[in-house]
């Protein structure tokens, strides 16, 4: 679509600065071509595009200028030429920048889950020995009716089912935890964001269950569809609940955790997470997604940061409050994908 417009415009651009006499440098609007495609098209398109146009522009200089305003003509054909030039140089050098912007914090979120991952280390090693203690128990049972003068094949094919069970488990938690220490470029698809938040609450359970957190969960029934990435947005609730936890460290009271996910206007997703740790001053509020500003004295400042960065790249937004009767709220709103919506 933006390419028809493109060519289109360009179309009409030619036409006017072709058949008009006026004295000014009407070529000077396909830098406005130039705008569009670089949207739209790589780098080689964009040149190529950008030939097109300064071509023409010389072509509308030699076919439509009479003797009397061929000098005038002339200066308006290079300053058109010298501002398509200029503005292609500009976007393209712009679009490199926001590549490298976006390189940079696509890498600064996979060294923020790594850190992470690391401060789980102890929870993922008691998460994996779980079903290896299940598998090793099982097989020592089948083993033992195996033995018997009259093997029990009920109790043994029991036995052998639970062990696949448990290698299955095994094998998703693996595959998780990859995923988050993996650095892949973003990819974004239709995801509940309910299994997403089930999935990190399974990962953190340990972690949770060794703070003395207890954990309570409402979720809609219905499929909470957004459209993003499933690590990233695995990563912003992965923030949050370890921050939450983390906030309860030191309290004497119940810590408990609330985490729930819901429908919000327009059809978009809320997701909140609750604590009853040590709260939020309001004067530290429009500080606290800032980058490098941290109340922790071991906190680096970095991972409410990126959660901001990941939402608003989902196209959302996140912010916090504090409750009345003490510890924080953390939500974060996810629009609604646009391809349901009706």
């Amino acid at each position: 679509m933006l390419l028809f417009a493109a060519s289109a415009l360009s179309c009409a651009i030619f036409v006017a600065d072709t058949i008009t006499q006026l004295e000014i440098a009407i070529a000077v609007m396909y830098v406005a071509v130039i705008l569009i495609v670089v949207r739209i098209l790589e780098r080689p398109g964009v040149l190529l595009v950008t030939l097109v146009c300064v071509t023409l522009t010389i072509v509308s200089y030699f076919i439509s200028r009479e003797d009397s305003t061929r000098s005038t003509g002339f200066i308006n054909c290079v300053i058109s030429i010298a501002a398509i030039v200029a503005s292609t140089y500009l976007a393209l050098q712009n679009r490199s920048a926001q590549t490298a912007l976006h390189q940079a914090q696509t890498n600064l979120a996979h060294a923020n889950r790594v850190t992470t991952m690391g401060e789980l280390t102890a929870a993922i090693v008691h998460e994996v020995n779980q079903p290896i203690a299940g598998v090793v128990a099982n097989a020592e049972a089948a083993m033992r009716w195996l033995e018997a003068k009259s093997p029990d094949l009920t109790e043994i094919q029991q036995a052998l089912e639970a062990i696949v069970e448990d290698g299955k488990r095994t094998s998703d938690i693996v595959s998780r935890i990859r995923a988050l220490f993996k650095n892949t470029p973003p990819h974004s698809e239709i995801v509940d964001i309910n299994e997403i938040v089930i999935d990190v609450i399974d990962l953190m359970r340990p972690q949770m269950q060794r703070a003395n957190v207890v954990v309570k969960t409402e979720f809609d029934s219905d499929f909470l569809s957004v459209a993003g990435d499933r690590v990233q947005l695995q990563q912003v609730i992965l923030n949050l609940i370890l921050n939450a936890v983390e906030a309860m460290a030191n309290v004497n009271n119940d810590r408990l955790l609330y985490i729930g996910a819901k429908k919000a206007g327009a059809g978009g997703v809320l997701v909140e997470v609750t604590d009853l740790g040590s709260g939020l001053s309001t004067n530290v509020l429009d500080q606290l997604f800032d980058a490098f500003y941290t109340t922790k004295p071991s906190g680096m400042g970095m991972g409410l940061s990126i959660c901001r960065t990941i939402v608003m790249a989902h196209g959302g937004r996140i912010w916090a409050e504090p409750n009345d009767g003490g510890g924080a709220t953390f939500r974060f709103l996810l629009p609604k994908p646009a391809e349901l919506v009706s």
